[in-house]
Protein backbone atom coordinates (compact mmCIF):
# COMPACT_ATOMS: atom_id res chain seq x y z
CA UNK A 1 0.00 0.00 0.00
CA UNK A 2 1.33 3.42 -0.96
CA UNK A 3 1.28 6.24 1.60
CA UNK A 4 -1.27 8.95 0.75
CA UNK A 5 -0.28 12.58 1.25
CA UNK A 6 -3.15 14.90 2.09
CA UNK A 7 -2.78 18.67 1.82
CA UNK A 8 -5.81 19.74 3.84
CA UNK A 9 -7.41 22.33 6.09
CA UNK A 10 -9.29 24.08 3.27
CA UNK A 11 -11.53 23.75 5.18
CA UNK A 12 -10.94 21.27 7.98
CA UNK A 13 -14.64 20.39 7.71
CA UNK A 14 -14.04 18.68 4.37
CA UNK A 15 -10.62 17.34 5.36
CA UNK A 16 -12.37 15.28 8.04
CA UNK A 17 -14.51 13.76 5.30
CA UNK A 18 -11.44 12.91 3.22
CA UNK A 19 -9.82 11.15 6.16
CA UNK A 20 -13.01 9.28 7.02
CA UNK A 21 -13.75 8.15 3.45
CA UNK A 22 -10.17 7.07 2.77
CA UNK A 23 -9.89 4.96 5.90
CA UNK A 24 -13.36 3.45 5.62
CA UNK A 25 -12.70 2.55 1.99
CA UNK A 26 -9.36 0.91 2.78
CA UNK A 27 -10.96 -1.08 5.58
CA UNK A 28 -13.83 -2.16 3.31
CA UNK A 29 -11.39 -3.27 0.62
CA UNK A 30 -8.86 -5.04 2.85
CA UNK A 31 -10.91 -5.97 5.92
CA UNK A 32 -9.73 -6.83 9.42
CA UNK A 33 -8.07 -3.81 11.11
CA UNK A 34 -6.66 -2.25 7.95
CA UNK A 35 -6.55 1.52 7.58
CA UNK A 36 -4.79 3.89 5.20
CA UNK A 37 -1.15 4.85 5.42
CA UNK A 38 -1.26 8.64 5.21
CA UNK A 39 0.52 11.90 5.95
CA UNK A 40 -1.54 15.08 6.35
CA UNK A 41 -0.46 18.69 6.46
CA UNK A 42 -3.28 21.06 7.38
CA UNK A 43 -3.04 24.79 6.67
CA UNK A 44 -4.66 27.65 8.55
CA UNK A 45 -7.57 28.34 6.21
CA UNK A 46 -7.97 31.93 7.41
CA UNK A 47 -4.61 32.75 5.83
CA UNK A 48 -5.54 31.04 2.58
CA UNK A 49 -9.00 32.62 2.42
CA UNK A 50 -7.58 36.13 2.82
CA UNK A 51 -5.01 35.59 0.10
CA UNK A 52 -7.67 34.20 -2.25
CA UNK A 53 -9.97 37.18 -1.86
CA UNK A 54 -7.13 39.71 -1.98
CA UNK A 55 -5.98 38.14 -5.27
CA UNK A 56 -2.59 37.29 -3.75
CA UNK A 57 -2.24 33.95 -5.48
CA UNK A 58 1.56 33.94 -5.52
CA UNK A 59 1.64 34.06 -1.73
CA UNK A 60 -1.04 31.37 -1.52
CA UNK A 61 0.97 29.22 -3.92
CA UNK A 62 4.04 29.53 -1.70
CA UNK A 63 2.04 28.28 1.31
CA UNK A 64 0.72 25.36 -0.71
CA UNK A 65 4.18 24.43 -2.01
CA UNK A 66 5.58 24.51 1.53
CA UNK A 67 2.79 22.23 2.72
CA UNK A 68 3.38 19.81 -0.15
CA UNK A 69 7.09 19.69 0.67
CA UNK A 70 6.34 18.84 4.30
CA UNK A 71 4.14 15.99 3.09
CA UNK A 72 6.81 14.65 0.76
CA UNK A 73 9.40 14.79 3.54
CA UNK A 74 6.92 12.91 5.73
CA UNK A 75 7.13 9.91 3.44
CA UNK A 76 4.06 10.21 1.20
CA UNK A 77 4.21 8.42 -2.16
CA UNK A 78 1.76 10.77 -3.86
CA UNK A 79 -0.27 13.88 -3.05
CA UNK A 80 -3.92 14.84 -3.06
CA UNK A 81 -4.92 18.48 -2.56
CA UNK A 82 -8.08 18.29 -0.43
CA UNK A 83 -9.88 21.18 -2.11
CA UNK A 84 -11.00 22.01 -5.65
CA UNK A 85 -10.10 25.71 -5.67
CA UNK A 86 -6.44 25.30 -4.75
CA UNK A 87 -5.87 23.04 -7.74
CA UNK A 88 -5.43 26.46 -9.35
CA UNK A 89 -1.74 26.07 -8.51
CA UNK A 90 -1.44 22.30 -8.92
CA UNK A 91 1.03 22.69 -11.79
CA UNK A 92 3.30 24.97 -9.75
CA UNK A 93 3.14 22.64 -6.76
CA UNK A 94 4.06 19.66 -8.93
CA UNK A 95 7.15 21.50 -10.15
CA UNK A 96 8.46 21.71 -6.57
CA UNK A 97 7.92 18.10 -5.46
CA UNK A 98 8.97 14.75 -6.90
CA UNK A 99 5.88 12.75 -5.90
CA UNK A 100 2.87 12.83 -8.27
CA UNK A 101 -0.32 14.83 -7.66
CA UNK A 102 -3.62 13.01 -8.18
CA UNK A 103 -5.75 15.79 -9.72
CA UNK A 104 -9.33 16.11 -8.47
CA UNK A 105 -10.72 17.20 -11.85
CA UNK A 106 -9.24 14.19 -13.64
CA UNK A 107 -10.65 11.71 -11.12
CA UNK A 108 -14.07 13.39 -11.35
CA UNK A 109 -14.04 13.51 -15.16
CA UNK A 110 -13.38 9.77 -15.36
CA UNK A 111 -16.50 9.09 -13.28
CA UNK A 112 -18.56 11.44 -15.46
CA UNK A 113 -17.43 9.83 -18.70
CA UNK A 114 -18.05 6.36 -17.29
CA UNK A 115 -21.75 7.30 -17.05
CA UNK A 116 -21.85 8.50 -20.65
CA UNK A 117 -22.41 12.12 -19.65
CA UNK A 118 -21.09 14.88 -21.91
CA UNK A 119 -22.73 18.07 -20.61
CA UNK A 120 -22.03 18.70 -16.95
CA UNK A 121 -23.04 21.45 -14.53
CA UNK A 122 -20.39 22.83 -12.19
CA UNK A 123 -20.87 24.29 -8.70
CA UNK A 124 -17.99 25.60 -6.62
CA UNK A 125 -16.28 28.75 -5.52
CA UNK A 126 -16.31 31.61 -8.02
CA UNK A 127 -12.66 30.84 -8.70
CA UNK A 128 -13.49 27.26 -9.67
CA UNK A 129 -16.60 28.13 -11.69
CA UNK A 130 -15.18 31.12 -13.54
CA UNK A 131 -11.49 30.40 -14.14
CA UNK A 132 -10.00 27.94 -16.60
CA UNK A 133 -7.74 25.96 -14.25
CA UNK A 134 -10.66 23.65 -13.45
CA UNK A 135 -13.42 23.87 -16.03
CA UNK A 136 -10.82 24.41 -18.73
CA UNK A 137 -9.19 21.12 -17.76
CA UNK A 138 -12.54 19.33 -17.98
CA UNK A 139 -13.02 20.75 -21.48
CA UNK A 140 -9.51 20.39 -22.92
CA UNK A 141 -8.39 17.16 -21.23
CA UNK A 142 -11.70 15.31 -21.15
CA UNK A 143 -13.84 16.81 -23.93
CA UNK A 144 -16.73 17.68 -21.60
CA UNK A 145 -19.17 20.56 -22.05
CA UNK A 146 -19.38 22.56 -18.82
CA UNK A 147 -22.33 24.70 -17.69
CA UNK A 148 -22.02 27.15 -14.82
CA UNK A 149 -24.77 29.14 -13.03
CA UNK A 150 -25.61 32.76 -13.80
CA UNK A 151 -23.44 35.51 -12.31
CA UNK A 152 -25.93 36.16 -9.49
CA UNK A 153 -26.23 32.45 -8.73
CA UNK A 154 -22.45 32.02 -8.75
CA UNK A 155 -22.18 34.67 -6.06
CA UNK A 156 -24.78 32.87 -3.94
CA UNK A 157 -22.98 29.52 -4.29
CA UNK A 158 -19.67 31.19 -3.41
CA UNK A 159 -21.01 33.05 -0.37
CA UNK A 160 -22.70 29.98 1.08
CA UNK A 161 -19.43 28.06 0.81
CA UNK A 162 -17.30 30.65 2.63
CA UNK A 163 -19.84 32.13 5.05
CA UNK A 164 -21.63 28.93 6.02
CA UNK A 165 -20.24 25.58 4.92
CA UNK A 166 -16.58 26.29 5.72
CA UNK A 167 -17.76 27.28 9.21
CA UNK A 168 -19.84 24.11 9.62
CA UNK A 169 -23.17 25.95 9.23
CA UNK A 170 -25.87 23.99 7.40
CA UNK A 171 -28.95 26.07 6.57
CA UNK A 172 -32.19 24.82 5.01
CA UNK A 173 -32.66 28.08 3.11
CA UNK A 174 -29.25 27.67 1.46
CA UNK A 175 -29.98 24.05 0.65
CA UNK A 176 -33.20 25.08 -1.10
CA UNK A 177 -31.38 27.82 -3.02
CA UNK A 178 -28.77 25.34 -4.21
CA UNK A 179 -31.54 23.03 -5.41
CA UNK A 180 -33.04 25.91 -7.42
CA UNK A 181 -29.67 26.69 -8.96
CA UNK A 182 -29.21 23.05 -9.97
CA UNK A 183 -32.72 23.06 -11.47
CA UNK A 184 -31.68 25.97 -13.66
CA UNK A 185 -28.58 24.07 -14.77
CA UNK A 186 -30.82 21.15 -15.72
CA UNK A 187 -33.04 23.49 -17.75
CA UNK A 188 -29.88 24.58 -19.54
CA UNK A 189 -29.16 20.99 -20.53
CA UNK A 190 -26.90 19.68 -17.78
CA UNK A 191 -27.00 15.88 -17.60
CA UNK A 192 -25.22 15.79 -14.25
CA UNK A 193 -23.67 18.22 -11.78
CA UNK A 194 -20.24 18.40 -10.16
CA UNK A 195 -20.18 19.39 -6.50
CA UNK A 196 -16.94 21.21 -7.25
CA UNK A 197 -16.20 22.37 -3.75
CA UNK A 198 -15.35 19.81 -1.11
CA UNK A 199 -17.84 21.37 1.34
CA UNK A 200 -20.93 21.28 -0.89
CA UNK A 201 -21.65 17.64 -0.12
CA UNK A 202 -22.27 18.76 3.47
CA UNK A 203 -25.33 20.63 2.15
CA UNK A 204 -26.82 18.61 -0.73
CA UNK A 205 -26.57 15.01 -1.89
CA UNK A 206 -28.05 12.70 -4.51
CA UNK A 207 -31.39 12.52 -2.69
CA UNK A 208 -31.80 16.27 -3.25
CA UNK A 209 -31.07 16.33 -6.99
CA UNK A 210 -32.79 14.55 -9.89
CA UNK A 211 -29.71 14.13 -12.11
CA UNK A 212 -26.47 12.34 -11.21
CA UNK A 213 -24.22 14.28 -8.87
CA UNK A 214 -20.48 13.94 -8.69
CA UNK A 215 -19.26 14.53 -5.16
CA UNK A 216 -15.64 15.52 -5.65
CA UNK A 217 -14.73 14.77 -2.03
CA UNK A 218 -15.98 11.19 -2.30
CA UNK A 219 -14.55 10.67 -5.78
CA UNK A 220 -11.13 12.12 -4.98
CA UNK A 221 -10.80 10.23 -1.70
CA UNK A 222 -11.75 6.93 -3.31
CA UNK A 223 -9.39 7.57 -6.25
CA UNK A 224 -6.62 8.10 -3.69
CA UNK A 225 -7.36 4.68 -2.20
CA UNK A 226 -7.40 3.09 -5.66
CA UNK A 227 -4.03 4.68 -6.41
CA UNK A 228 -2.59 3.61 -3.06
CA UNK A 229 -3.68 0.04 -3.73
CA UNK A 230 -2.46 0.06 -7.33
CA UNK A 231 -5.93 0.10 -8.90
CA UNK A 232 -5.96 3.60 -10.43
CA UNK A 233 -3.93 4.57 -13.47
CA UNK A 234 -3.00 8.24 -13.12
Amino acid sequence: MKTIGLLGGMSWESSIEYYRIINQTVNKRLGSHHSAKSVMYSVDFEEIKKLQHEDKWEEATTLMINGARYIEKGGADFLIICTNTMHKMATQIQQHISIPILHIADATAEKIKAQGIHKIGLLGTKFTMEEDFYKGRLISHHNLKVNIPSQEERQIVHDVIYKELCLGKIKTASQNRYKEIVSNLIKDGAEGVILGCTEISLLVNQHDISIPIFDTTEIHAQAAVDYALGLYAR
